[in-house]
């Protein structure tokens, strides 16, 4: 842990107080891209444009070998990619993960379901929303957390057409404000 001298700070008078520092080795706690152990690999931006969601889920993913190889390289599609209900377990289905090119014969199908892992709970609740009418679970991201290979699943009702022009609408004004803003200041 760094020590940080604090100034102008009311200890200042009794001597030279530190205290810790978010800083590790010049690197900020909160970096995911610098540490391969905790990045994104894929992000379902789709999804969100299709989809208002109203929940979210962290889940493991069960994988070959050669998948996680694949993962490394960041070769995904979500493309149609959703969460289906099974013998009362959750299956990733139709995420595109492509052949790992040195795995020879022993590699996997690129279209496998794929097994989520959750609490039984979790489990219960998303399978219950998705047979209401309307319901959808759909992969939002892939990601490494502490080495192992995590999807972020969320839980929502599909769009209208009307919904998703409102919701560029609404995100291009926030542009502008936020541009006019910048060149207010300058």
């Amino acid at each position: 842990m760094v020590k940080v001298p604090v100034k102008g700070h009311a200890s200042e008078a009794e001597g030279n107080k530190t205290k810790p520092s978010c800083e590790v080795s010049g690197r900020s706690m909160g970096s995911r891209s610098s540490d391969k152990n905790n990045q994104l690999i894929a992000h379902n931006k789709k999804a969100r444009h299709d989809y208002a969601i109203e929940q979210t889920w962290e889940a493991g993913v069960v994988l070959f070998g050669s998948e996680v190889k694949s993962l490394r390289e960041g070769r995904v599609t979500f493309t149609d990619g959703h969460v289906d209900v099974r013998d009362g377990e959750l299956f990733l289905v139709n995420v595109h993960i492509h052949e790992y090119p040195f795995a020879n014969r022993n590699n996997h199908e690129v279209r496998r379901p794929r097994k989520l892992l959750l609490h039984r709970n979790e489990i219960d609740r998303i399978a219950s929303r998705v047979e209401e009418k309307g319901f959808t679970a759909v992969p939002l991201k892939l990601y490494f957390k502490d080495g192992r290979i995590k999807v972020e699943i969320g839980l929502g009702k599909g769009k209208q057409l009307h919904d998703k022009r409102q919701d560029l609408k609404s995100r291009a004004a926030k542009r502008e404000v936020a541009r006019a803003i910048k060149d207010a200041g300058r």
